[in-house]
């Protein structure tokens, strides 16, 4: 693995997606709806959206979905060169971040943090769970 990405380029380019989405998310509830608030049922359709974003994307742009570009990172498979597919973004993304996440009432993501923060390949949870990594673009 060459290059792992640190814990804070990882949580800034999580940090510009999220961004990223919300204005595009209230922008399109505003365009149909006239209004700007989310509701839970906004929140829960906008979260549905960005998880397919973020399985979707990375295959179709090398690893790459908009935080990432603009940081500079991209998801690679583990122990490879390769990009990911389809299928290690879903076990990524659905299975290693989301549904764990759940489960584990977020704890999952804090123990992900610190995995990140120390250990030598920077691997969280949802990495290991989906087979990939975070590499540095050079």
């Amino acid at each position: 693995m060459k290059n792992p990405a640190t814990l804070r380029t990882r949580i800034s380019a999580k940090f510009l997606d999220v961004i990223l989405i919300v204005i595009a998310g209230v922008g399109v509830t505003y365009l149909f709806t006239g209004e700007t608030g989310l509701t839970w049922s906004n929140a829960v359709g906008w979260d549905f959206f960005y998880l397919f974003y973020l399985i979707l994307i990375p295959p179709i742009c090398k690893g790459h979905v908009l935080g990432k570009k603009m940081r500079r990172i991209r998801m690679k498979k583990h122990g490879s060169d390769l990009n990911v597919t389809i299928s290690d973004a879903f076990m990524r993304e659905a299975v290693g971040f989301h549904m764990i996440a759940i489960l584990t009432l977020g704890l999952s993501l804090v123990i992900s943090m610190f995995m990140v923060a120390y250990r030598e390949d920077k691997r969280a949870i949802h990495d290991i769970v989906g087979g990939t990594y975070v590499s540095i673009d050079k």
